[in-house]
């Protein structure tokens, strides 16, 4: 820890400090302590008579194995919101807390530790290095964490096959559709096995068909692998496939309700159905 780092308040459990990002190991939430917790949260761009409050005292908790959409239009902090919940931006004020740890007393290299260790992320654009294979472009995480070459082989080809991706490891973006691409993305974010995966806009850039393939993978990697997911969307039907949606307006939550019915559970049971019937 920085000398001039404030003191982590997150409780510690046997074993003391996670060697993985130099702070406390994260305990395990329980119902009453969830694995995020935001309280009071704001966040100014600025000073004086330019300054610019993006988020105005933001209150949410997120469940270990939840599936959110966030929502709301330009300018409502939702993207604002998503930088402070991956820990690519620090609070003005209020408290972060991630698995019980202050995330806001957290050192920049402290938080940039936590992001490897803790969190895989997907963009609207794919970020893929066009020379190089599905299979590099998927490693590379575990290269910056200096994981040795054959481990680092044998976790990009697991990732790929869970998104549909064996046999494309040596294409490189080029030779790639827009959905496969979005793929390998997707593959790069699980490879370190994240707890949380941070989605912005993850269909943008696909067409209908595509960007319903795309959600289909998060549904599963949520429901099968128990990763929570956090999506920034503004399209309706992208944010069926979530559990919960959470709308923001003007810099604080205006909504935040739970899905009864995701999309892709629906069209599970439908199978399961059909399955009975031809039985």
């Amino acid at each position: 820890m920085s000398p001039h780092a404030p003191p982590l308040r997150g409780s510690l459990p046997p074993g003391g400090a996670d060697p993985a990002w130099g702070g406390p190991a994260p305990d395990r939430p329980v119902n009453d302590n969830p694995l995020i917790r935001l309280r009071g949260i704001t966040k100014t761009y600025g000073e004086g008579h330019t300054a610019f409050q993006a988020l105005k005292g933001v209150d949410l908790d997120i469940q270990q194995g939840d599936f959110v959409a966030i929502m709301g239009p330009s300018g409502s902090g939702k993207s604002t919101a998503m930088n402070t919940l991956g820990c690519l931006d620090v609070p003005t004020t209020g408290e972060y807390l991630f698995r019980g740890v202050h995330v806001e007393s957290l050192s920049r290299d402290q938080r940039a530790r936590l992001r490897r260790r803790y969190f895989g992320f997907v963009f609207q654009g794919f970020h893929l290095l066009a020379r190089t294979s599905a299979q590099e472009n998927v490693e590379l995480p575990l290269v910056y964490r200096g994981e040795p070459a054959a481990q680092r082989h044998a976790a990009a080809h697991t990732a790929l096959e869970k998104v549909g991706l064996k046999g494309w490891e040596h294409h490189t973006p080029g030779e790639l559709s827009g959905g496969q691409q979005q793929r390998v993305a997707i593959a790069r974010a699980i490879v370190t096995e994240p707890q949380v995966l941070l989605a912005d806009e993850p269909t943008g850039n696909l067409d209908t068909q595509r960007s319903h393939e795309i959600m289909e993978l998060l549904w599963r990697l949520n429901a099968e692998q128990g990763i929570t997911v956090l999506m920034v969307t503004h399209e309706p039907d992208m944010a069926a496939y979530a559990r919960r949606i959470v709308r923001f307006v003007d810099g604080v939550v205006a909504s935040d309700e739970r899905n009864p019915h995701p999309v892709a559970l629906q069209a599970a049971h439908a199978t399961l159905n059909d399955a009975g019937q031809e039985a």
